[in-house]
């Protein structure tokens, strides 16, 4: 129990208290204006779109190009890092048979989305899929 001494209004300050004057000016619209709220929601969407989902989508534009223009005989690189050239190409069933080695005559069947860059012809510098 609380001493007859102890003032009750101390206890009473410390604890929260509703605010309704704050809610009673909520209603007359004295915060900022909706547009200013919005606007760096807005703005935030746009910096996300031109840094995230537009590069994005143009490497998957690329990456689709390069396996729809994938023929016999070209050199590639799959994404495990294996060097080979392409022997066969069944879209159908999206898989590529791969040349890695001529002389024992080993050959790799992969999936198509595997193949990550195709290389130059006559040499082994490997260039990025829309650069082909």
């Amino acid at each position: 129990m609380l001493p007859e001494s102890f003032p009750i209004t101390t206890v009473t300050s410390c604890l929260p208290q509703p605010c309704f004057a704050q809610a009673e000016d909520a209603g007359k619209g004295s915060g900022p204006p909706l547009v200013t709220q919005i606007l760096p929601l807005v703005a935030i969407a746009i910096v996300a779109y031109f840094l995230l989902f537009r590069p994005e989508r143009e490497r998957v534009r690329r990456q689709q190009e390069l396996l729809s223009g994938l023929k016999k005989n070209d050199r590639v690189l799959t994404a495990s890092g294996i060097y080979g050239t392409v022997a066969n190409v069944e879209r159908d069933a999206d898989r590529v048979t791969l040349k890695v080695d001529d002389a024992a005559n080993v050959r790799i069947t992969v999936t198509l989305s595997s193949i990550a860059k195709v290389l130059r012809d006559g040499s082994d510098s490997a260039t990025p899929a829309g650069d082909s």
